[in-house]
């Protein structure tokens, strides 16, 4: 689905340390960590990609910025969600959303005093270090 939007895909279940992004693709513009949600049905109305709650957010921000820090990108950087739904007998998918910019998280600036600062994302307050 990506590749067909002009995507190359960097990496499928990239993990540093705990932190793990399903897919990251990049165009030349930017780059998208990607959250995948496959079931083999619907629960009630919910579609998957609606079962990404605040927790994995936060732990996708987490490990964009720690996919930053390892890659030292510059590209600008977005979140998305992928829902399917694949017939278990088939294995078909008979449904698929891609919600691009899904959630936007604040930037932080982390400064250590200089006149030049780093940025991240952030999901909680950042504590100041000594």
């Amino acid at each position: 689905m990506l590749e067909k939007k002009g995507y190359r895909i960097v990496a499928h279940n990239w993990r540093l340390g705990h932190w793990e992004i399903d897919l990251i693709a990049e165009n030349k513009q930017e780059i998208v960590f990607v959250e995948v949600k496959a079931r083999t049905t619907m629960f009630g109305d919910f579609r998957p990609e609606e079962y990404v709650d605040e927790a994995k957010k936060k732990r996708m921000i987490t490990s964009g910025n720690a996919f930053i820090r390892h890659s030292k990108s510059t590209k600008a950087l977005r979140f998305d969600i992928i829902g399917i739904i694949v017939d278990p007998k088939t294995m078909e998918i008979t449904y698929r959303s891609h919600l691009e910019n899904a959630f936007n998280p604040a930037m932080h600036a982390i400064t250590n005093g200089s006149h030049s600062a780093a940025w991240r994302w952030g999901h909680k307050k950042i504590r100041k270090t000594k």
